[in-house]
Order: C-alpha cells, then sequence, then structure tokens
C-alpha cells in the first residue's frame, strides 16, 4: 500500500479519517520534530473492537466495562492508530495538535504534543505486534519522514522515551531493530 500526505488536508491518504474532538491548534511557528510510538487496546489486552475509537472519539460509554470508569475523565487522541491487521486510522490532521504524550520531555523540551506526532500501535506490553502493523507502520514513518523533513530519523520515540516515569509504551515486544530496518528499506 502508498501512503500519502494531502498537503491541503494534512490528512494520510487512503487512511480512514474519523475527527477526534481532542486536539487543538500547535503554537504559532512551532515545527513538527519528533514522532512518537505508542501502544494502546481497551479493555487492556482486547483488540479488534470498537473501544479506542470511541475513546478516541468521546463516545466511550464508562458502562460497557469496568475499566473504562478510570479512564471517562480523559481527553486523548492519536494522529493516527494502526489495527492489528494493519488498517491505519486517523483521528487528527498532522498540523494539529493531539493530545497523545501527556506531561513529557523530549532533549529538554516540555509538552512534547506540540512538536510531535503520535502514533498508536493496537497492542500491550507484553505481547508482540503483527507483521501487518510494522509494514504499515514502516511505510507510514517513511511518508512522514518525507513529508516533514523537520523530523529526524533519530527523533523517533517511545512513549517510554518521553514520560518515562509514567509510561512504559511501546512496551518490551516492540522491535525497534525490525522497525529500523523496515524504514531505511
Amino acid at each position: 500500500m502508498a501512503f500519502n500526505i494531502n498537503p491541503k488536508t494534512h490528512l494520510l491518504e487512503p487512511a480512514c479519517f474519523m475527527p477526534s474532538p481532542h486536539y487543538d491548534d500547535r503554537p504559532r511557528d512551532m515545527s513538527i520534530t519528533l514522532l512518537v510510538i505508542h501502544n494502546i487496546s481497551l479493555p487492556p489486552g482486547q483488540f479488534q473492537g470498537k473501544y479506542v475509537d470511541d475513546f478516541f472519539l468521546d463516545r466511550l460509554s464508562s458502562e460497557a466495562h469496568p475499566y473504562f470508569k478510570t479512564i471517562e475523565h480523559l481527553r486523548v487522541s492519536s494522529h493516527l492508530f494502526i489495527r492489528r491487521d494493519g488498517e491505519v486510522v486517523q483521528f487528527v490532521p498532522f498540523h494539529q495538535r493531539a493530545w497523545h504524550a501527556g506531561e513529557s520531555m523530549f532533549n529538554g523540551r516540555e509538552r512534547c504534543n506540540d512538536f510531535s506526532i503520535g502514533i498508536e500501535l493496537e497492542g500491550t506490553d507484553d505481547q508482540p505486534f503483527e507483521d501487518q502493523q510494522y509494514e504499515h507502520l514502516a511505510q507510514v514513518t517513511r511518508c512522514l519522514l518525507t513529508h516533514y523533513s523537520t523530523i529526524p530519523q533519530k527523533n523517533i520515540v517511545g512513549h517510554s522515551d518521553i514520560a518515562p516515569n509514567r509510561k512504559t509504551d511501546p512496551g518490551p515486544y516492540f522491535d525497534w531493530k525490525r522497525y529500523h530496518r523496515l524504514i531505511t528499506e
């Protein structure tokens, strides 16, 4: 699959776009210089449902699962979500600030949401990711690095790298060597 970023809409094509209300404007004249890889599953450890979409779209019912009561106050989004089967969904246009990093710091700069793009992989810290996820993540990454030449490859990090006391994702099962090999092929 060939991915492309539409320069007018700032959307990844041919990804499905589901606009999240959880975003705002980036600070004026802020360059995108960071790519952050995450993982998420809702409920934790369960895949292939609609709950991650509902969470990012602010329509997750706290009654649908006991865990959801613990996160109902959160307002979270990501630019992209890559499902277990490799499907890519976009929730926030790249020129907007998605709310994925929270309290964070990279190279002495706080508020990583201001200057980053967030990609969520459907997964957990304790299970391997799927081949299709790596393939599409690498294709999307190559597209982003071409479109946003302000992101050096060394600025591709995990959520755990920018919020080490709070976050552990994408976790020990994320194969960074494989991912880096795929983005340079």
